[in-house]
């Protein structure tokens, strides 16, 4: 099986790509990044020891550009692709969203036409197929205080980020209707666990809060989000390849809604038990409210139940276990998060 991973170097797109090889022997993986500020070859240096060359191999590259795009197909004879590739944090997209839609909507856009240029051709088995295009739960805008998120919400999106998303999950299902092209569409719950980029929440919380520096929150901080923990991401992506249905879209989440600032307080409680109060201090003394991001949405809430129903799948780490696992982690790995800081990741890729 010969897998085109995109974004492979990103957080949730690193932990699928060592997933997948850990859990299917026979997958060989081709991971396409072009190693953005949030892509770090670090992600995957384990796994660059461990499979390369025989099972593994990264490429440079943007999925923008046709060629390169067309070129990985045509040399691999690619099965599978699983887009994770995208411009994906809000604030950034509010300042300049221009990027998002190049890759986000574009990106997406080579991809499908790469299939359907050598998925089509008679030659090819496209029954073997599949095009698995990662989303969010964020193209359906937001909720109030009743009521979850299905597969059949209207799409209401509140940020250039979440819009060009909307435009890429539209993409990928008219070239099904329109090619027949064996898309399928995952829109997943917020994640958190290792190897996220350090500006988001839970690891921006973590190494403030580890450094006495101020900790942030939007608004009041009770804007709630559902929390699905990174590995069992991967377990219901591996499930919707393996047995999802072309044409179709499934939600993964965990139901497990937490506001904003009772995830930030779950941190500073933990790090004050494990490490000793700060100056004296418990580290909630550090949470300082900010104002609100710009068309902030108040909450997410996913229904899972189709996925649960027709793939069998359900998540496996609760929240509880799951924070502590990354905690623990960002303390044992602060190494990776100073290089990030310091900016001397990037200057390891451009001796690449």
């Amino acid at each position: 099986m010969r897998i085109l991973i995109t974004g492979g170097c990103g957080f949730i797109g690193s932990n699928f790509v060592r997933y997948i090889l850990q859990n299917c022997a026979e997958a060989t993986v081709i991971n396409v990044d072009k190693l953005t500020y949030a892509g770090n070859l670090a992600n995957l240096s384990d796994v660059e020891r461990e499979y390369a060359p025989s099972r593994y191999q990264f490429l440079k590259g943007d999925i923008s550009d046709k060629k390169i795009v067309e070129d990985v197909f045509r040399e691999f004879d690619i099965e599978w692709v699983v887009n994770f590739a995208a411009e994906s944090h809000v604030d950034r997209s509010i300042d300049k969203p221009e990027e998002f839609l190049q890759t986000n909507v574009f990106g997406t856009f080579r991809l499908l036409e790469a299939a359907r240029k050598f998925w089509l051709d008679p030659a090819s088995d496209i029954s073997k197929k599949r095009f698995l295009h990662i989303s969010t739960d964020e193209v359906y805008g937001s909720l109030d205080d009743k009521g979850y998120f299905t597969e059949t919400t209207p799409y209401n999106p509140s940020s250039p980020y979440s819009a060009s998303k909307a435009a890429s999950d539209h993409l990928a299902y008219a070239y099904y209707t329109t090619y027949s092209i064996p898309t399928i569409i995952t829109n997943s719950s917020n994640n958190y666990g290792p190897y996220q980029f350090p500006e988001k929440l839970i690891p921006l919380i973590i190494n403030n809060a580890l450094k006495g520096k101020r900790l942030p929150v939007y608004g009041d901080g009770k804007n709630v989000r559902d929390w699905l923990y990174v590995g069992d991401h991967c377990s219901a992506i591996l499930a919707t390849l393996e047995r999802g249905l072309p044409g179709q879209k499934y939600n993964i989440g965990s139901n497990c809604e937490k506001r904003n600032i009772d995830i930030v307080a779950i941190i500073c409680d933990y790090l004050d038990e494990k490490l000793g109060l700060m100056d004296g201090k418990p580290r909630r003394e550090l949470i300082e409210f900010v104002p609100d991001r710009l068309g902030h949405d108040r909450r997410y809430g996913i229904d899972a139940s189709k996925i649960n129903s027709d793939l069998q799948w359900e998540p496996s780490v609760p929240f509880e276990k799951g924070i502590i696992e990354t905690i623990e982690w960002y303390l044992n790995h602060m190494d990776w998060v100073e290089d990030i800081e310091t900016g001397r990741y990037r200057k390891y890729y451009r001796n690449k």
